[in-house]
């Protein structure tokens, strides 16, 4: 399996001017491949080849006056740009035929160089770890990186980021094997709310550290005085760049504590049971700012491949299961009720549920049976289990530390991995956890 293991780096100015021609060479040779797509199509041409885009718009451009500066950066980067652009049209593609699950697919759109966010990609040809704990970066030099932890194996690729706040990201894909974690006793079914951020089928409540909702007054006084300031002025720059470090700081503090209560929740069950929640049509309604400050989609994302990474099983339920109708100590299905109604009785058998609760075992049950009839696979199912190599998405990050004894790659520095220690009734809301006091951007 694959996962991604993401650093902050301190570029110096040289290094700073080096990634920005980079970041600009790699959105130019996207853009001018894109054009020339397109147009094919609308010529009614066939569909141009990459080979003959890499011929045209990187090798035959660096010999043009108004493309020579395509040679100032790694070639590896433009290389990886058009494969950028292969793919986003495969996807596209898959999407239009159905082969793709999921959302629908757009076709690739043109990159702004206004874009607050910039990426590079690099493989192992562009980059290379140093033992000083620096990494090599092809016609950009030793780039200073805050190590937070050692890396299980030696990286495939490199991805090099900026964000909206200026802050530089190196994001490394390592193929590692499972960490199968020892078996436990106990499953859970979890229900995700605003109230409080998920109830537990065992009757535990996390409580929703709101970080946006917190965070909101120093944010309106920020964006008052952006607005306030001349268009196109230093000034008006300046107070950006504050404006996306304070929305930055929330992301990490959320994403932070996203990782240590899904970590918790995979070590402590055998299997997972979650309802799959229309997050996007929640995120429509006048309850949007409350849903996209819960995160549920990538609390969700980083249960299932934890899951994967330590042998758990992971079930979601389908958003049809009447999971807030139906009593879980008889079966018996009570009907709708409105939002507020937060404690009911059961008509048929007399039992008194807590709502989400109710909900939380009503999702337990109902993955079990998707279980049951086979519709879900279980990764102790075969003796073969955790001994293949699951194909995983990489993940933006993955939290967590490899555990004493486990195989870390020499030269790259980082902190020895500590002990677990049972967090669970002292999850902080808005303190700082270690990724963050590290300078990780998660």
């Amino acid at each position: 399996m694959q996962l991604r293991y993401n650093f902050r780096a301190y570029p110096d100015a040289a290094q700073r001017r080096a990634l920005d021609r980079a970041f600009g060479c790699a959105r130019v040779v996207w853009n001018d491949c894109l054009r020339d797509r397109k147009e094919a199509h609308a010529a009614g041409l066939p569909y141009v080849t990459s080979a003959q885009l890499s011929r045209l718009r990187i090798t035959e451009a660096k010999r043009t006056e108004e493309r020579a500066w395509l040679a100032d950066v790694s070639a590896v980067v433009l290389q990886q740009s058009l494969r950028d652009l292969d793919t986003a049209y495969k996807n596209f593609f898959d999407s239009l035929k159905g082969k793709r699950q999921g959302r629908k697919v757009g076709p690739p759109r043109y990159k702004s160089k206004k874009d607050t966010r910039q990426s590079i990609r690099l493989n192992t040809n562009a980059f290379s770890l140093k033992e000083n704990g620096t990494v090599y970066v092809a016609k950009v030099g030793d780039l200073k990186v805050k190590w937070s932890r050692r890396l299980p194996a030696a990286p495939t690729s490199l991805t090099v980021t900026k964000d909206s706040s200026g802050r530089y990201f190196l994001s490394f894909v390592v193929d590692t094997e499972p960490d199968i974690l020892p078996e436990a006793e106990t499953e859970s079914g979890i229900d995700l709310g605003l109230s409080a951020f998920a109830v537990l089928s065992d009757g535990r409540k996390i409580d929703s550290p709101r970080f946006l909702r917190r965070a909101e007054k120093k944010l309106k006084r920020l964006q008052r005085d952006l607005s306030r300031k001349a268009k196109g002025s230093k000034n008006r720059a300046k107070a950006r760049i504050k404006v996306a470090r304070q929305h930055a700081k929330v992301a990490d503090r959320r994403r932070d504590w996203h990782h240590k209560v899904s970590t918790q929740i995979i070590r402590d069950s055998q299997a997972v049971y979650v309802e799959d929640l229309a997050v996007s049509g929640l995120g429509r309604t006048r309850l949007a700012k409350s849903v996209h400050d819960a995160g549920w989609s990538a609390f969700v994302r980083m249960l299932e491949y934890k899951a994967v990474k330590h042998g758990r099983t992971f079930v979601k339920v389908g958003r049809a299961f009447p999971s807030s109708q139906v009593c879980s100590a008889c079966g018996f299905r009570d009907g709708p009720k409105p939002l507020h109604v937060r404690e009911w009785t059961c008509k048929k058998c007399g039992t008194v549920h807590d709502r989400d609760h109710n909900a939380a075992r009503n999702v337990l049950f109902e993955g079990r049976r998707i279980v049951a009839a086979g519709r879900a696979e279980t990764p102790n199912a075969s003796q073969s289990a955790g001994k293949t190599r699951t194909k995983v998405p990489a993940q933006r990050v993955e939290a967590g530390s490899p555990r004493k004894g486990h195989t870390t790659q020499a030269g790259i520095p980082g902190p020895q991995a500590r002990e677990h220690v049972n967090w669970w009734e002292n999850v902080p809301g808005g303190v700082p956890g270690r990724a963050e006091r590290h300078g990780r951007g998660m």
